[in-house]
């Protein structure tokens, strides 16, 4: 704790503006909430959006973050199962209502109820942060903070959408960003082909994904030598979404792995002919958490990380927006 009960913040007051460092008071936990410090938060795409305003807002001021890493100091009256020092994950979903139809079929990430870390609850851009310790992780003692925070929502994320593409063996990747270069390894470990889509002329991302175990790299409007089984577009721009269907074979899948996308442009119906499915990722559930870390594990997934002290986020920010990251961008406080 800091002498003065106090903590440096990177508040965003109004979407569009530059995110705004402050001191505020370090939050005192309530019923089953953790107070934890936080040792590193990853920078995701969706922070970007919220940012951005191209996700309305639902709180203001806000603090934003949603890949933490934390150490326990100090837990609520009602919590069970944790101590003071003890590392958890932090992700995207913060709490559901448990009661609703969705929660009922373990289906809680669809709850009209539930809130997220980072866009509902103040997350992890902070010296210390809140959480639910219902909706905590224990995480892989493998990997470091650094390397453990983009596992948090990148990891799980692109693993629902992975789930999604079911016995798929030839599978494109679109956006090879933070999500895609985690998956590409554990796909490659299991034995499937992954074709990375990226940027034209991102000959970075190319590489890296040639250098993770991808049969094939190349630009998002050239073809890829195989007709694919299934795709997962990263990349929020709907205009990829009539290229990965042109890409995918008859009964192939489509999966949209973002919580935003710029709009789906007009295609014609043989596209989407032949039994083709497009479908949407929505958030996260706590099962898919204990899924993908018990299959982080076993799998050793390096994560490709650019560290930014706390007080830069608006740099990582503006890189991850221009696309100059390569990986995962983590702020450390």
């Amino acid at each position: 704790m800091t002498p003065d009960g106090q903590m440096l913040a990177m508040l965003l007051e109004r979407p569009g503006q530059p995110l705004r460092a402050t001191r505020m008071p370090i939050p005192v936990p309530d019923g089953q909430q953790l107070l934890l410090r936080v040792s590193a938060c990853g920078v995701c795409r969706t922070d970007l959006h919220i940012v951005d305003g191209e996700l309305a807002p639902h709180r203001s001021p806000l603090i934003p973050g949603h890949e933490v890493v934390g150490y326990v100091q100090q837990c609520g009256p009602e919590v069970r199962g944790y101590a003071a020092g003890d590392r958890v994950g932090v992700a995207w979903l913060g709490g559901s209502c448990g009661q609703c139809p969705y929660c009922a079929m373990q289906a809680e990430n669809l709850c009209e109820q539930a809130s997220f870390t980072g866009y509902d609850l103040n997350g992890g851009y902070a010296q210390y942060m809140l959480a639910d310790a219902r909706y905590v992780f224990r995480l892989p003692a493998r990997y470091d903070d650094v390397h453990a925070a983009p596992l948090l929502c990148a990891g799980l994320i692109g693993y629902r959408a992975y789930a999604m593409a079911g016995q798929a063996r030839r599978i494109g990747l679109y956006g090879f960003g933070a999500a895609a270069h985690i998956l590409c390894q554990i796909a490659c470990h299991q034995g499937r082909e992954i074709y990375a889509y990226t940027r034209p002329g991102d000959i970075r991302a190319q590489e890296l994904a040639l250098s993770l175990g991808a049969r094939w790299a190349g630009a998002s409007d050239q073809a890829a030598p195989v007709q694919l089984d299934a795709a997962i577009l990263f990349a929020p721009d709907g205009a990829l979404v009539p290229l990965a269907l042109a890409a995918v074979r008859k009964g192939g899948v489509v999966i949209c792995a973002g919580i935003h996308m710029s709009a789906v442009p007009a295609f014609p119906y043989a596209l989407l002919w032949g039994e083709r499915t497009l479908r949407s990722v929505a958030n996260l559930t706590r099962a898919d958490g204990e899924a993908f870390f018990r299959l982080a594990q076993d799998c050793p997934l390096q994560t490709h990380t650019t560290v930014y002290p706390l007080a830069q986020a608006n740099l990582a920010l503006a890189a991850l927006r221009s696309g100059a990251v390569g990986g995962a961008a983590v702020l450390v406080p």
